[in-house]
């Protein structure tokens, strides 16, 4: 049942290789604790057991975790019943935790100019790199999509990436200067010392001349983060959360923020116009003489 359903996730919803796995693994979690209480099947799954996992099975995760874990049960239950293989939903009426609302982390510009002067520009790795947070700050790519650039998606001449995002949905993303510069570097000078036999479309290969991985990307920039000497934890994502903060607070609407972040629902972008109040009541508070 479980493996019908990831099918259906990567065939049908064409979800992400990276989002089918946290899915099995959720969903293998639930049958490892679910089995050891004596269900054999999922049709076997009463509504006390499946109550009992969320008190019990999941005791001492995060809220975040336990309410991903959950909306991965409750998709696969809903698939369940939409192809009749199970007689009645009973993961419908678990109710999702809590979630504390938090803001995205965002740095000041000042510190994004400090990671992206870390790179050493006289080595192919260096060169790499320096592409790498440029483009990160740029465009606000995830870093699953950035791994995933092709040399067909480029456009040196244009200035644009054409990005393939969630459920495979595509959007142009302009690369802007700086960042441009550094790509053109990159592939000029710093990728054909790198390149091997495998990978030859990938644009950003690792010293062994294959495709660079995502954590080899969050490994990288958090070092450099540390080397400029930011104090906060700074991932891919965090050069995400600083673009789409940085773009509204220097007059970017909202609508085509969403369209450059590649968010579905413009609900999701609207935290940004949260978090750029929150940094000028902090700027407000430590530079006017009655903040």
């Amino acid at each position: 049942m479980v493996d019908r359903f990831l099918t259906y996730l990567v065939a049908e919803r064409r979800l992400s290789a990276n989002t089918v796995r946290a899915y099995a693994a959720d969903l293998a979690h639930a049958t490892d604790y679910l089995s050891q209480r004596g269900a054999k099947s999922w049709r076997d799954v009463e509504s006390e057991a499946l109550f009992g996992y969320f008190r019990q099975g999941l005791q001492g995760l995060s809220p975040r975790t336990r309410a991903r874990r959950l909306a991965a049960v409750r998709s696969f239950f809903r698939y369940l019943e939409s192809k009749d293989l199970i007689e009645k939903n009973v993961a419908s009426r678990i109710a999702f935790p809590k979630i504390p609302a938090s803001l995205p982390k965002v740095l000041s510009g000042e510190q994004v100019e400090a990671i992206l002067q870390m790179p050493d520009p006289g080595t192919p790795l260096g060169m790499r790199d320096r592409a790498i947070l440029e483009i990160l700050y740029a465009t606000g790519l995830r870093v699953s999509e950035l791994v995933e650039l092709r040399f067909s998606q480029i456009n040196l001449e244009a200035g644009f990436l054409i990005v393939r995002g969630k459920g495979d949905k595509e959007r142009l993303v302009p690369l802007g200067e700086w960042a441009l510069e550094a790509l053109k570097t990159y592939l000029d000078r710093g990728r054909p010392r790198l390149a091997g036999r495998e990978d030859r479309d990938v644009i950003f290969l690792n010293a062994q001349g294959r495709r660079l991985s995502r954590q080899g990307v969050w490994k990288m920039v958090k070092k450099y983060a540390v080397r400029a000497g930011v104090s906060k934890t700074v991932s891919p994502h965090v050069l995400r959360h600083s673009f789409a903060t940085h773009l509204l607070e220097n007059g970017a609407d909202l609508r085509s923020l969403q369209v450059m972040l590649g968010h579905a629902d413009i609900s999701t972008t609207q935290i940004y116009t949260a978090v750029a109040r929150e940094r000028l009541k902090r700027l407000h508070q430590i530079h006017h003489p009655r903040g």
